[in-house]
């Protein structure tokens, strides 16, 4: 089955953009939600995306499947990325160790949910 007719892929890219606009249409900003949402649906939808492109190119097709030790790369790099080396570089990114624990969720809420072969 392709990603993009996972019904919890679909679900987070909603919620996702739902949040995005409430935020940028209506200025409406949910302190917890505007705070780590994104963050928690950050992987499902990246690494879901990603997991489609690999699909499309891989032989195996729909059977590909990220491994354990690739999800955990994933989640270092997004928690390096957005976490260490991004708030050093500019004032408009904010480290905060709760984002990386949102991305860990979202990383093994892809990997039980989104991640099966089919």
């Amino acid at each position: 089955m392709s990603v993009f007719k996972n019904i919890y892929f679909i679900i987070a890219c909603l919620l996702f953009w739902i949040n995005q606009a409430v935020e940028k249409v209506f200025g409406i900003f949910i302190p917890y939600v505007h705070a780590y949402l994104d963050d928690l649906l950050a992987m499902p939808v990246v690494l879901g995306l990603t997991l489609q492109v690999f699909r499309w190119i891989h032989p195996s097709g729909n059977q590909f499947c990220f491994t354990k030790v690739q999800l955990v790369v994933g989640w270092l790099y997004f928690s390096f990325l957005f976490e260490i080396l991004l708030p050093r570089w500019s004032a408009i990114y904010t480290a905060d160790i709760w984002d990386v624990f949102c991305y860990g969720i979202g990383t093994v809420i892809f990997d039980r949910l989104i991640n099966r072969k089919h």
